[in-house]
């Protein structure tokens, strides 16, 4: 018995350091080398990553697991920008960054959960400056530790980009059409050119409660964004309890194919954590335990 669990993880360990290598020298176009991640890669190895959000090419930031090697916060910090500066050789292939190429971090702060970056003035020679200062506060709120961020420009302050936290939203569609009954709720789709997850931050009008609106707006899909949700999947009911959110579906929820399945469960999970204060997401069917899904 001990022999067997010992080649167990043997075998584990090997499987999981073939993937780090593959997914590291998977070459590009041009034979440089490049990180090429997808949303399978934590699911299938259990490595832990950081999530940063990059451009897709229907302008969309999108959630991608990035492998930084240090768990110290300032050089996460460093890493993080870096990857969302244009034309970084490290990210995947169908994707890009932001952050404009000539742009220098002149120096940083970062004291009890509070983070000011200090850019040049290349910073803001961006089209899209909106875009970037989502994802870039989006990316830095990742780190567990980091609550609040403020952007300075060569040493000056912008006022409209202090003390910036998730409020601020990602990929934002304001759908609303009066300023009665405005709810705040953020949506994870998936990219299908690519599989991404894709966070939308939607404004509307609604007397729902964030769950309600979390899985009928999953049923609501574009050209660009999809998910695999069944429209005759239904929420029976739910209830939170020590810290863990019980959503409970008629069968409905359940799917054949069981990537197609985590991906169901992961745009709700992933919803979930973003609008309400929870530490896991408990999947019930008809009453009985599906899966659960912790906030990593």
């Amino acid at each position: 018995m001990l022999k067997k669990k010992a080649l167990r993880k043997i075998f584990i360990t090997t499987l999981t350091m073939f993937i780090i290598l593959t997914i590291y020298t998977i070459p590009k176009e041009d034979n440089k080398k490049v990180l090429r991640t997808n949303l399978e890669i934590e699911d299938i190895t259990n490595i832990n990553t950081d999530t940063v959000y990059l451009l897709n090419k229907e302008g969309y930031l999108v959630k991608t697991n990035v492998f930084i090697e240090s768990n110290n916060i300032n050089e996460k910090i460093e890493k993080i920008i870096s990857y969302l500066t244009i034309d970084n050789e490290k990210i995947p292939v169908s994707l890009n960054g932001y952050i404009p190429k000539k742009t220098k971090l002149i120096n940083y702060n970062f004291d009890e959960n509070y983070l000011v970056l200090n850019f040049s003035k290349e910073f803001l020679t961006t089209d899209n400056e909106r875009l970037m200062i989502m994802g870039l506060v989006n990316s830095l709120l990742e780190i567990k530790e980091i609550k609040k961020v403020s952007i300075l420009i060569d040493n000056k302050n912008i006022p409209k980009y202090t003390n910036m936290d998730k409020n601020i939203g990602i990929n934002c569609e304001y759908l609303y059409n009066n300023r009665k009954d405005i709810e705040k709720v953020t949506v994870y789709y998936i990219d299908k050119t690519n599989n991404y997850y894709v966070p939308i931050t939607k404004y509307i009008n609604t007397n729902k409660n964030k769950i309600d609106v979390i899985i009928d707006e999953l049923k609501n899909t574009n050209n660009d964004l999809i998910s695999f949700i069944n429209n005759n999947a239904k929420l029976i009911d739910s209830h939170e309890e020590s810290n863990v959110l019980f959503l409970n579906f008629n069968k409905y929820l359940k799917d054949d194919n069981k990537q197609v399945e985590e991906k169901i469960l992961n745009t709700i999970a992933y919803s979930i954590f973003d609008n309400i204060d929870v530490n896991m997401v408990m999947f019930e069917i008809n009453g009985k335990k599906l899966k659960y899904i912790e906030r990593k």
